[in-house]
């Protein structure tokens, strides 16, 4: 059986999001055009997540779109299931990444990585070719990729360009109206900061994942094809090279952690100053440590 599209489910996550918070039980769905508007999607999408919706028993019909109860947990699509296959690499990669599967100058087969997405090499192959343009991997002679070093330059570059395009994504959020889908994953994005907080620093490994999706919320506000690319080498290069400097990595979480949740809470207050202030202050951390960290590798390459 064909897998539903992506775009399909993700209309439809966005659309039990919306009902959950917004429609009463016994209310009626918004108008088709509105949930076209609502969630981003397509007429197509909407009339597919329609009819899913009514097949989990959630509305009464297909014309009147009476709800019958509220969105459960299970009425929702996993978000493994909403990613594309190079969406499926790139977190795989980013992953084995964070987790020092995959140290710096590590080399690893198309069929390595093919196995662990759960894709095909084509899949696989489209991701490297589209990424290795960066400069940050780099195909083997023989065979296989090599994921490769960069120097002071590019790394000020980038952390010019992110501070762009993410104080602009705030700026973003600043215009949204209060019933914008936006706040609630603010309110999310914040409970889980809040979450990992109270158990660091036994769980600081598993604030990377955090921080992706953290700072993934922000490009997706400027819905701009070039800042979601660019974000893809953004986490790449910063969480890559903190692995040549482990030795403050659980006081760096931390931190990082409690900056994100400045960010956070002066959003979710609508105070777009205070939000673009603690984020030139996260910024300025992130592009101090990751500074830090090619220092580290290499006074490492010298002194091998």
């Amino acid at each position: 059986m064909a897998r539903p599209p992506t775009i399909f489910k993700r209309s439809a996550n966005l659309l039990l999001k919306h009902i959950t918070t917004e429609v009463a039980i016994g209310d009626t769905l918004p108008t088709e055009h509105q949930m076209v508007a609502l969630v981003g999607g397509s007429r197509t999408a909407i009339r597919s997540a329609l009819t899913y919706l009514h097949a989990q028993g959630l509305i009464s019909d297909l014309k009147e779109r009476r709800l019958l109860r509220k969105p459960a947990r299970k009425d929702y699509f996993d978000i493994a299931d909403l990613q594309t296959g190079p969406d499926r690499v790139r977190q795989v990669l980013m992953e084995r990444i964070y987790h020092s599967d995959l140290p710096p100058g590590a080399e690893f087969s198309e069929a390595e990585l093919a196995r662990a997405a759960e894709v095909s090499t084509i899949s696989v192959r489209e991701f490297m070719i589209e990424f290795s343009r960066y400069g940050l991997i780099e195909k083997k002679p023989n065979g296989g990729w090599r994921l490769c070093a960069f120097d002071r330059s590019f790394a000020m570059e980038l952390a010019d360009v992110r501070q762009m395009f993410e104080l602009a994504a705030i700026e973003r959020f600043g215009m949204l109206p209060p019933s914008d889908p936006a706040m609630a994953v603010l309110d999310d994005l914040i409970a889980r900061h809040e979450q990992l907080g109270s158990v660091m620093p036994a769980r600081h490994k598993d604030f990377p994942a955090l921080d992706r999706d953290f700072h993934t919320f922000l490009i997706g506000l400027l819905h701009n094809r070039f800042a979601q690319g660019f974000y893809d080498i953004v986490s790449l290069v910063f969480h890559y090279h903190y692995q040549w400097d482990k030795g403050n990595e659980m006081a760096r979480n931390q931190y990082a952690a409690h900056e994100h949740l400045d960010i956070l809470h002066a959003l979710a207050r609508r105070d777009i100053n205070g939000a673009l202030d603690a984020m030139r202050i996260h910024l300025n951390s992130s592009r101090s440590t990751l500074l830090q960290s090619i220092r580290t590798r290499e006074m490492r390459a010298h002194s091998g």
